[in-house]
């Protein structure tokens, strides 16, 4: 058979080859999404990745944004991991002895709040030495510009007036710890989404350079609304907020809590609404005490009928304090185990380098390391 009639035909079964492969993954990426969406039982390709930092004890919303959904994800999917992302915690100034009790200190926290280590991989970021390596792969696929519109540089580096390289180039970190595991599914909040898209990107970016290797991840969006500042309820509740009264952490024992929320700042209308847009912060009592004692918003606000704002703080602080009653209790019984805290995380650890190994023993082959 002649060259020019060979040609068409090699050209042919590549394309059929090509649309195979093509059709394959869409496929499988179809799969994964259907079932982030519904309550089919997840597909074997499917993988969910997320991380914490160590620093500080969690707050209600963590909890509530965070934690609780991590807790039910584990029995949705084959394969969850979370990690205590250290290294990223680093990009602001840590006292080494602090943080290393603040590891332990999460890893007790979140096996408190249900996390299992049965179902879930639960390891330390800085032992998997393989995130690093990748991240500074994915450092040179990057573009400058790309990660200087990112919010975590535009808002943390105005607040300390200039940042670190650590901080500038974090979201890179953050796409590696995901496309490390070839994740698919990642809980993340919304002030997180265009992170993850940077981590969407450099999977396409590297399939496009060195052959399809990443699955490009998809957000699993937590459908709890955010828990607000007591202090200030057009703010986030957050770790770093100065003012003390302004957030609940699941470790606070119930008279802070009562403290706390009996402070908490509403406005001159007695009648409990749910209004986010005018009345906010007897709205974001609404929230907690829904999310809390897992009721819907119209139930919290039917229990409501009839009772001011200042009784309604009552019904709020005992829904608050008998869901993290047993979760302190559980926190202090294993804060003073650390043998078994530091086993759990060197098992996990150990899981999480034999998905790591290979996939970035294949990076290295692609780039051209080996």
């Amino acid at each position: 058979m002649s060259q020019s009639k060979m040609a068409p035909s090699i050209r042919n079964n590549m394309n059929r080859l090509f649309g195979f492969i093509h059709k394959f993954n869409f496929t499988k990426r179809t799969l994964c999404a259907s079932v982030s969406q519904g309550n089919k039982e997840a597909s074997v390709d499917c993988r969910v990745f997320s991380g914490i930092q160590p620093t500080g004890t969690p707050h209600l919303g963590n909890f509530l944004g965070a934690l609780e959904n991590w807790v039910s994800l584990q029995h949705q999917y084959p394969l969850v991991l979370y990690s205590i992302v250290d290294l990223h915690s680093i990009t602001q100034p840590q006292d080494p002895q602090q943080l290393r009790a603040n590891i332990l200190d999460m890893a007790a926290s979140l096996l408190a709040c249900g996390i299992d280590p049965e179902k879930a991989i639960l390891f330390q970021q800085s032992q998997v030495s393989e995130h690093t390596e990748l991240s500074w792969i994915l450092g040179c696929l990057t573009s400058m510009p790309r990660l200087r519109h990112l919010p975590q540089w535009k808002i943390k580096s105005k607040q300390k007036s200039e940042g670190s390289v650590g901080l500038y180039t974090y979201p890179v970190l953050q796409a590696a710890d995901i496309l490390l595991y070839k994740s698919t599914h990642v809980p993340v909040g919304e002030d997180q989404v265009q992170h993850l898209e940077l981590a969407q990107d450099l999977a396409r970016i590297f399939n496009n350079h060195y052959g399809e290797l990443f699955p490009e991840p998809r957000t699993l969006l937590s459908s709890t609304r955010k828990v607000k500042s007591l202090r200030d309820p057009l703010s986030k509740m957050s770790k770093s907020d100065p003012h003390k009264l302004a957030s609940i952490t699941i470790t606070d024992p119930p008279e802070d809590i009562a403290l706390k929320i009996r402070r908490a700042v509403t406005d001159f209308t007695s009648e409990v609404t749910f209004e986010p847009e005018t009345r906010p912060g007897v709205s974001n009592l609404v929230t907690i005490h829904a999310a809390m004692a897992q009721i819907s918003v119209e139930d919290a606000v039917s229990q409501a009928r009839g009772i001011d704002t200042g009784a309604y703080k009552n019904l709020v602080i005992e829904a608050v304090i008998e869901r993290l009653t047993p979760i302190r209790e559980e926190i202090e019984r294993l804060r003073a185990d650390h043998t078994y805290l530091e086993s759990v995380l060197l098992q996990g650890t150990q899981k999480a380098r034999e998905l790591a190994a290979p996939v970035l023993k294949e990076v290295r082959h692609r780039v051209g390391f080996c």
